[in-house]
């Protein structure tokens, strides 16, 4: 099986006439779209409203295509001079477009009878939830060329920062037992079963930020400062009235959730204290032993085993997700390994000109890797869901982001522990379940709390690394509470997620979709088969709704916290389970 993934079948190299031919193509539409918006008076409404969705459409689909091969080349090798110069050249252009289309935008949003033209033309009217936020969000665009300008200072400035954060992180060398490794191989060490070896990876991991942490700090100060700029000449309250804004979400929905895991977090700092008790510590768990393994679980996998394990499990769900996972295996969708210039974590990329997805992982053969896979193997699922929809009907926010790649982790958990052999199977995989919700509860609520007080003092002030550890130490100790041990923890958690580097507020995003694929998934084991067409139709939605609204074709009002509730009891409730096992033991 292969261990890269085939991006021949985007481009062969950038010396691909098609890839050349790609981009002459692109700057001809941006060309094409800005005299059309110079023309607008000279055509009649309806024709320049298809117009203009066209040439945004073919812009799209050729950007899409071009980025999508320079920006996984890159992810693949961080080094790779080339992917990140074809990047900018590829940005450059692309960026050209944000004047017209603002241009658009507020020509069509002050049309007085714009939804009564879209609704009845049938042409534009599949673009009704489009344009219906055009309305909403022209009020926040920038007059004249002003997008335009945002987009391309962007370029040398948030652009660039985060490509900063992502070269850093992904070739600082680590020292560990006299050996020099990456950061990717250090953090999966954290899921060893030799305490030591755990301990020595934390310590080593740390040593590395010490490295780098300058440079970030300026990377971080310089995108928040730029985003709060951002949002005040456009005129939001916050960045995270902007981010709900751009996620379809109510400020209601984020209380009522949050209000919850409020509610909910000391039964978290219980199962912490519980395991680190059992693993011999008493001032609460370790920030080390977070991820040690408990229980008895001793399968490991191969590629091709994960392959044949989750082909067949999901085969017992639906028989499209099953066919597109042996897809993704078999026809070289995954780059699998960890290697040096390789970025960290885990993704999944959409290529819509292939109606394909690619994912990264750094597998090392342990269960918690499988079911890594199968969240990003969600994720290209809900691709394929949205694959019918119209070019600019494809882009769903960050918030039902990670519904289908969080139900993924429900399916296979929920099987693996009805599967155990013994309960120290069934131990590891509680275990193992509830490290993950741990993270998208309290880890995440961290990232929350801390994204918010560096955006509470980025204008006023330079934050330097060691304010911004003290920063992520507070929010630390606020989530995690008495379950970990507060002489161990992570201050340079700020480092090592690059989330901060990219969409503002992308943290709370992931407590929403752990936990609404969780009542979705409830949800399905009440009503069987009956419930996938649904979850499917669900899915499909995603991109032409609300969150709100999307939630409401499985019956799901969001801005009621008894429905937060009831997914984290779920949470809850194996957290007593876990407890019994441990101390009965």
């Amino acid at each position: 099986m292969n261990e890269v993934w085939n991006l021949d079948r985007i481009y062969h190299n950038f010396d691909d006439p098609d890839f050349s031919g790609d981009l002459d193509k692109l700057r001809k539409q941006v060309e094409g779209f800005d005299s059309l918006i110079c023309n607008l008076t000279k055509f009649d409404t309806i024709d320049a409203l298809r117009q203009g969705i066209h040439y945004q459409e073919t812009i799209l689909e050729l950007v899409n295509k071009l980025a999508e091969y320079s920006s996984l080349r890159q992810s693949a090798n961080t080094t790779d001079s080339e992917a990140g110069s074809k990047m900018g050249q590829i940005m450059a252009v692309a960026s050209a477009v944000a004047g017209p289309e603002a241009a658009f935008q507020d020509w069509a949003s002050k049309l007085p009878n714009l939804m009564e033209l879209v609704r009845g033309d049938e042409e534009l009217k599949d673009y009704e939830f489009l344009f219906s936020n055009m309305k909403d969000h022209s009020r926040y665009l920038l007059s004249g060329r002003g997008e335009e300008i945002m987009a391309k200072m962007s370029l040398s400035g948030g652009n660039a920062w985060a490509d900063l954060h992502q070269y850093l992180t992904s070739t600082v060398p680590v020292s560990y037992r006299g050996t020099t490794t990456n950061l990717s191989a250090i953090r999966n060490l954290a899921y060893d079963e030799d305490p030591q070896v755990r301990k020595d990876a934390y310590e080593a991991e740390l040593a590395c930020y010490d490295r780098i942490k300058d440079p970030i700090a300026f990377a971080l100060n310089s995108l928040k400062l730029e985003t709060i700029t951002d949002c005040q000449l456009r005129g939001y309250e916050s960045p995270l009235q902007r981010t709900l804004k751009n996620s379809q979400m109510k400020q209601e929905t984020l209380e009522a959730m949050l209000g919850a895991m409020d509610e909910y977090l000391p039964k978290f700092w219980k199962y912490l204290k519980v395991k680190g008790k059992a693993l011999g510590h008493e001032n609460g768990l370790p920030w080390y032993d977070l991820f040690a393994p408990m229980g008895k679980s001793s399968t490991k996998f191969t590629t091709q085993s994960a392959r044949d394990y989750l082909v067949n499990l999901f085969s017992g769900f639906d028989s499209e997700l099953a066919d597109m996972v042996a897809r993704a295996f078999d026809n070289a969708w995954i780059d699998f390994y960890p290697r040096a210039g390789k970025a960290g974590g885990a993704f999944c990329a959409g290529v819509e000109c292939l109606g394909e997805s690619r994912i990264l992982t750094n597998f090392d053969g342990m269960f918690t890797d499988v079911v890594t896979l199968a969240h990003e193997l969600g994720h290209a699922f809900h691709n394929l869901n949205i694959r019918d929809h119209r070019p600019l009907n494809k882009d769903y926010s960050m918030p039902v982001a990670e519904t289908a790649s969080t139900f993924n982790e429900c399916v296979v958990m929920a099987a693996a522990i009805k599967g155990a052999k013994d309960d120290q199977e069934r131990l590891a995989l509680i275990e193992s379940q509830l490290q993950d919700a741990t993270q998208i509860i309290c880890d995440i609520y961290s990232r929350y709390r801390f994204e918010t007080e560096v955006f509470a003092h980025r204008e006023e002030e330079f934050m330097n690394a060691d304010t911004l550890c003290g920063f992520m130490l507070d929010a630390q100790k606020k989530s995690y509470g008495d379950g970990l041990d507060p002489n161990c923890l992570h201050p340079y958690m700020w480092v090592c997620k690059g989330h901060y580097y990219g969409s503002t507020f992308y943290n709370f995003p992931y407590a929403f979709g752990g936990l609404f694929a969780r009542g979705l998934y409830a949800q399905y084991e009440k009503e069987g088969a009956a419930f996938v067409p649904k979850y499917k139709q669900l899915l499909h939605t995603t991109t032409v709704a609300t969150a709100e609204d999307t939630a409401k074709v499985a019956g799901i009002d969001l801005t009621d916290r008894e429905f937060w509730r009831a997914a984290l009891q779920t949470i809850a409730d194996e957290i007593d389970l876990f407890c019994q096992i441990v101390e009965e033991k």
